[in-house]
């Protein structure tokens, strides 16, 4: 347990936030279940600690683990302050989403490098009075991570679609017909509810961040309704591919940090 103020005895190298479908890591040997208290409120749910492959791993699921928290909801300033406190330099982040592109079928694994921000109304910085950050996310995602994520997609024979735009919105409610032919004709490829602003916190705290995206359904452009229960279908035979990337992220992630990640701060602040 860990009270705002008190130093911090758990501390991991990576951490994973379980997206839809994945509220257990189901990898870490010795696992250690902790609480973080964070000046911004709850953390989603407790954060399991342990290690996988010789390294400090902490998993979070995002939802909670029985999915109780609507995307709309989700406390990410206090998520993303947690594992900065466990001393997480490098954060993957699995989720569902639509697909707004044909060759973007269900099931397919997707590496987003951009996104549109449709959200409405999360807090979305840690900027505050006394303090005014202007992060600059031009790339929203680090390089160094989604090469990592690349690599252990090929090693696992998983194949995935990277340098993609992801539009994300307020949810929690799916897309209407004319909101999903709008959001295709930006160029945008997949649209989700989770990732903004959790990637922009991220770099505001100076952590190297990406995205695992699977696709779960055609969106409604494809005159299909989305339903919840094809969603959880497909995440459910999708799972194992999720699990397969994860094993191999930690031997590919390189011991230092050669990306800009954690110098973010350094022309933002005034």
């Amino acid at each position: 347990m860990r009270v705002a103020g008190e130093i911090l005895v758990e501390q991991a190298d990576i951490g994973i936030f379980g997206g839809t479908g994945i509220y257990d890591s189901g990898l870490l040997e010795d696992p250690k279940e902790i609480t973080v208290e964070t000046p911004y409120g709850k953390t989603s749910d407790s954060i399991t600690v342990g290690i996988f492959r010789g390294k400090k791993i902490a998993f979070m699921p995002r939802h909670g683990k029985k999915h109780t928290i609507p995307p709309h909801l989700i406390n990410f300033r206090a998520n993303i302050w947690a594992f900065k406190q466990l001393g997480i330099k490098r954060i993957v982040s699995p989720s569902a989403v639509g697909s707004l592109k044909e060759e973007l079928a269900p099931g397919a694994f997707v590496l987003p490098n951009q996104f549109l921000d449709f959200t409405k109304s999360r807090n979305g910085t840690f900027s505050e009075e006394g303090r005014v950050i202007h992060i600059s996310v031009a790339d929203p995602f680090c390089p160094e991570l989604q090469g990592a994520l690349k690599e252990a997609a090929k090693a696992q024979n998983i194949p995935i679609h990277s340098e993609r735009t992801y539009v994300c919105i307020e949810g929690p409610r799916f897309s209407t017909k004319a909101e999903s032919r709008f959001f295709r004709s930006t160029g945008a490829d997949i649209i989700g509810m989770t990732l903004v602003p959790e990637c922009q916190l991220a770099r505001e705290a100076q952590m190297c961040y990406a995205s695992i995206c699977t696709v779960t359904d055609y969106d409604v452009w494809a005159e299909k309704p989305v339903t919840a229960k094809e969603v959880l279908e497909t995440l459910k035979k999708n799972v194992e591919n999720t699990k397969k990337i994860l094993t191999s992220i930690p031997d590919l992630i390189p011991q230092s940090r050669s990306c800009s990640c954690a110098k973010a701060l350094e022309e933002a602040e005034f």
